[in-house]
């Protein structure tokens, strides 16, 4: 199944013993990782990734781990997937970039087109129809939250200089995205550098911050939403949110109704609503997109993660012609759009995913998801069993299980002991990759997973709780 991994030294060659302890040398001594604590990871053997195929991921030494997250929430269709790996090839063959800065190119203007006829589809209406290209799911923000500013500036209603977030957010890592970000330990340090946004209640039924409990709380959190919204609407450009599913936050899971009460009070209030589905599009949540699930149709759309498949990076802004058309006018009347990218509608990248796109209707992925989440379902139901799980939670193919030191009073584990992380170790040993997000263990495979490792995946992670928790 898989080839002797080799890292070919200037030289001459050495034994392969020789090279992985070389390479995992020189991971500690010249990579900073992302999130985290490097401290933590120099005093760890790093697991260095050398292959992948279907849903599996190989180290260097030669270890297979069942890839329980998507490689942080982006392959969709599995690793090595023979549609995408063509795509890409053929399209070196033409060529890897050009910019967009005064360009185009083939695979960015098909792409577009197929958003557009894909959004309008899926949410069974007209509305968006305008693709602005960037690299990732912060860029991509950005470019909503610069977009909805702007647009409220050409219509002559500049003090509109403020946005409305949710409690708990997680936007992306660029200072605008930030800004609209609610995760404390992620943000706060960087407070200073950040423009004011106001914060409504996040969806969190399981630790409600009203101390209310759904359905009979009739959607307090919306309800405090409105409230900012009738006293602050003439100043707040967007409201911004995560459909369904706040994902870095928690995987926490909006109830019923939350996201249609919340595009009508923008559409009452007369503010922008900017959906970001970065982690939510494309099949996440048993539908194409989140916002299908309750009818809704945003004024800006960000969508990265899955678009190309987990191959290359790349994100769009989609919006509105009435948002588009506040943009057009004189040279010298500077309503161009001032922000770019230099890698903006890379043909690479647009050629793998409009071979993803290909993928989900030709293997009709979204229709054959309905086995595996009932899977999934029944599995967080016996999960929730457990002394120390306080809740089990999902939207589709999207899982969170939160851990708890007590099940009754739902106090939480320090994050000190790092229970998360504990499930997370003992699941690698067991050939499994998962990620946690602080006391919540995140399951989020690829869509492309076979009912079998669907099921050893869940095996393993209940066994690691139990682990976790009990030994």
């Amino acid at each position: 199944m898989s080839k002797e991994w080799h890292y070919h030294c200037p030289g001459g060659h050495m034994g392969i013993r020789e090279e992985n302890r070389l390479l995992e040398e020189w991971d500690k001594q010249y990579i900073w990782h992302p999130f985290t604590q490097m401290k933590d990871w120099l005093d760890e053997r790093p697991v260095i990734i050398a292959e992948g195929r279907d849903c599996f991921l190989k180290d260097i030494h030669g270890n297979w781990y069942l890839d329980g997250v998507s490689s942080l929430w982006v392959n969709i269709h599995g690793h090595r997937k023979r549609e995408i790996d063509e795509a890409v090839k053929e399209q070196l063959d033409h060529i890897a970039h050009s910019t967009m800065l005064g360009l185009s190119n083939v695979p960015a203007i098909r792409l577009a087109k197929r958003l557009i006829d894909l959004v309008t589809r899926s949410f069974g209406k007209p509305g968006l129809s305008k693709v602005f290209y960037s690299d990732n799911g912060s860029t991509a923000v950005e470019v909503a939250v610069k977009m909805a500013f702007q647009y409220w500036v050409h219509k002559g209603r500049r003090d509109r200089d403020s946005f409305l977030a949710v409690h708990h957010a997680y936007h992306g890592d660029t200072l605008g995205a930030v800004s609209v970000g609610g995760i404390d330990i992620f943000h706060s340090v960087f407070k200073p550098l950040l423009f004011r946004t106001f914060k409504a209640p996040s969806p969190y039924c399981y630790r409600c911050e009203l101390g209310l409990f759904y359905p009979g709380c009739e959607l307090g959190c919306l309800g405090r939403m409105e409230q900012i919204l009738r006293e602050h609407h003439e100043r707040i450009a967007a409201v911004i949110v995560e459909p369904l599913v706040q994902a870095a936050g928690g995987i926490i899971v909006a109830p019923p109704g939350y996201l249609i009460g919340l595009r009508s009070l923008c559409t009452h209030y007369d503010v922008l609503m900017i959906a970001d589905e970065v982690a939510t599009g494309f099949g996440r949540t048993g539908r194409m997109f989140a916002c299908e699930h309750e009818g809704v149709v945003p004024d800006i759309l960000c969508l990265s993660k899955g678009l190309t498949g987990g191959y290359l990076p790349l994100a769009a802004t989609v919006v509105t012609d009435e948002i588009y058309d506040t943009f057009l006018g004189e040279y010298n009347e500077f309503k161009t759009f001032f922000h770019g990218h230099s890698y903006t509608g890379n043909p690479l990248g647009c050629a793998a995913a409009l071979a993803c796109l290909d993928i989900f209707e030709r293997e009709d992925t979204i229709a054959k998801l309905g086995p595996k989440i009932s899977i999934l379902e029944s599995s967080l139901r016996d999960l929730s069993s457990l002394n120390h799980v306080g809740d089990a939670r999902n939207k589709g193919m999207i899982a969170g299980i939160e851990l708890v030191r007590d099940k009754i009073s739902k106090e939480p584990y320090p994050l000190e002991e790092k229970r998360g992380w504990e499930v997370a170790s003992y699941a690698r040993e067991k050939g499994v990759f998962i990620r946690p997000l602080g006391n919540v263990v995140v399951i989020m495979p690829p869509l492309h997973i076979s009912v079998g490792n669907l099921e050893q995946l869940l095996k393993v992670v209940k066994e690691c709780i139990l682990c976790a928790t009990t030994c």
